[in-house]
């Protein structure tokens, strides 16, 4: 027993040494914070965890989709970008993958991001029927139009978004002005919010484009609708996200991967965290809760990732190894 409890307190000693050591070699790390909360978030939970779980030195640097993409691809920096949504650089990111420049790790949003028609909550517990978009057309009555009620609507995604687009084809493909419906251009980001928000303070029907991870969504319960199809990728390239197409077909959004992409640098330098990015992911659910608590408070991204790692230990502990755990939490 004297012997086993000898190897026990030797090991352990090792193994933390071993630690010490890793961390100590962890050394300078950047991070991209792309211009979008949920990504945001993401960045200050990752400086978080590997600064006081890892020992590492963490800058946080401004990033978007396809100049962090760029320069990771082409300079090597930033080392890491947390919410890559993937789709829109897939080709090029594979190409770097095989040649060994990068390295795509876990999938951040275990849900994919998410894009379709919705409805609020209420309307949907209180109209069970409706599971559809075509469900949701037959009854025009429940979703009135904002400057006119005796008329119904569909309100689409702000202006000069990709969304606007494919939004207006599949308007066009379900044949919506012809059940009653116009389509709605709330003429910004916060216009659109706006509607949403109106609805469910008046206990009003509304029905149009969204998108998750976001605050909103976080806030007010909706549910998506399905268009009835699978997601046609040719026929999406094709007509459904090209303005005006001629002879839009109904289809459904595509489901985005948006997975953590790392340099092939970090992965050697920061060795010892690369279990953690292997590993960390979170759903959309979580991520709007976490917006939606933000958006309520004027918290920061640095904000929102403290309050994410105070109010969900269950979730993040699982992607971390015990002692690091421990040292993340007494550093908040």
């Amino acid at each position: 027993m004297k012997k086993l409890l000898a190897s026990t307190i030797l090991a352990a000693g090792l193994y933390a040494a071993a630690g010490s050591a890793q961390a100590a070699e962890c050394g300078d790390v950047s991070i991209a914070e792309m211009n979008w909360a949920s990504a945001g978030v993401a960045a200050y939970v990752d400086k978080i965890i590997l600064e006081s779980g890892y020992g590492c030195k963490v800058t946080v640097v401004t990033g978007d989709t396809m100049p962090t993409f760029a320069s990771m691809n082409e300079k090597g920096q930033p080392d890491m970008a947390p919410e890559m949504w993937v789709n829109a650089v897939r080709t090029a990111l594979d190409q770097a993958i095989a040649e060994g420049r990068l390295i795509q790790a876990a999938p951040l949003l275990s849900d994919g991001g998410v894009e379709g028609w919705w409805i609020p909550k209420f309307i949907a517990d209180a109209n069970p029927d409706i599971k559809t978009v075509e469900d949701a057309l037959k009854r025009p009555d429940l979703f009135p139009a904002p400057e006119d009620p005796t008329k119904a609507a569909v309100t689409n995604c702000p202006s000069g978004w990709n969304c606007q687009v494919s939004t207006a084809n599949l308007y066009r493909a379900v044949g919506a002005k012809d059940k009653g419906f116009e389509l709605v251009d709330t003429g910004s980001a916060a216009g659109l919010d706006g509607s949403i928000a109106n609805a469910f303070e008046n206990k009003k029907g509304w029905l149009g484009y969204y998108w998750a991870p976001t605050a909103i969504l976080g806030k007010y319960e909706m549910v998506k609708l399905s268009f009835g199809v699978e997601h046609d990728k040719a026929a999406w390239d094709a007509c459904t996200a090209i303005p005006d197409c001629p002879d839009p077909k109904v289809n459904a959004y595509p489901v985005s991967d948006v997975f953590t992409v790392v340099t092939k640098d970090f992965a050697e330098k920061a060795g010892v965290a690369m279990d953690y990015v292997k590993t960390r992911k979170w759903d959309n659910g979580t991520v709007g809760k976490v917006l939606a608590w933000m958006d309520e408070n004027q918290g920061t991204n640095e904000d929102g990732a403290r309050h994410f790692l105070e109010t969900y230990p269950d979730m993040w502990t699982t992607w971390v190894a015990p002692e690091v755990a421990e040292k993340v939490k007494a550093a908040l």
